[in-house]
């Protein structure tokens, strides 16, 4: 079987960036993907952030879809129960992939993964909450997940003064034993988005970074600038 799109891209022109547009105002997040795809040749990947989709639903995936075309645009969903009804929602809104947690049943993510493939999108795994993130991924490889997410959530940042750039071993570790796509999420920007790329990272997340800077276009430049250059070291 064919890989889906995002995760070709991924492997073969990555690092990707991904723009988490986590707003709960849907024409705040169509206006600054607009403004992205207007503004930056380089296709990003645009996600519709959670707080976005449970703000406005799955209009907020079908707009974005429409506005970021053909960039692909991700619905994280952050799906826990009804795996095959969440990926079927989120490819008949557009979507080129969709994310469920990792910490949900084998048999969630495993129908999640078979209908998301029979729509020809991709199916991504959000490692946040697991204890043992480098077992769980190769677990998961076997469930037909394309892309695994190594998370730091915005709670984690706020209390425990962590990001995703404190996870480099780990994502080294996961890429080791991952065969697919491997994305990294969780406070990052231009300056520690290099250091995951270096140690295998194929997608970089990036939200507040980008979304809440004065110049969101020129942010967004400089970690695609930062990412690349770290791919051709």
């Amino acid at each position: 079987m064919a890989r889906p799109r995002l995760v070709e891209l991924a492997l073969r022109e990555g690092p990707l960036l991904q723009v988490a547009l986590d707003f709960a105002s849907l024409e705040d997040a169509v206006r600054l993907a607009a403004r992205l795809r207007r503004e930056i040749s380089s296709c990003l990947v645009y996600e519709a952030g959670t707080p976005l989709i449970k703000s406005v639903g799955m209009s907020s995936v079908r707009l974005l879809a429409a506005v970021a075309g053909p960039c692909p645009v991700l619905a994280d969903t952050k799906t826990m129960d009804t795996g095959a009804l969440e990926a079927r929602l989120a490819a008949e809104a557009g979507a080129d992939a969709v994310t469920v947690l990792a910490v949900a049943l084998d048999e969630t993510i495993r129908e999640a993964a078979e209908e998301a493939h029979k729509q020809g999108m991709a199916i991504a795994a959000d490692l946040i909450g697991v204890k043992d993130p480098v077992a769980r991924a190769e677990e998961l490889a076997s469930l037909g997940v394309d892309i695994v997410e190594v998370h730091v959530g915005i709670d984690a940042q706020r209390t425990l003064g962590m990001s995703a750039a404190d996870l480099v071993e780990a994502v080294k570790r996961i890429k080791e034993r991952f065969p697919g796509a491997v994305a990294v999420a969780g406070g990052l920007n231009a300056k520690t988005a290099p250091r995951l790329v270096e140690a295998g990272a194929d997608i970089v997340v990036v939200g507040g970074a980008i979304t809440r800077s004065p110049e969101p276009t020129e942010s967004a430049k400089a970690v695609l600038e930062a990412i690349k250059r770290a791919a051709r070291a």
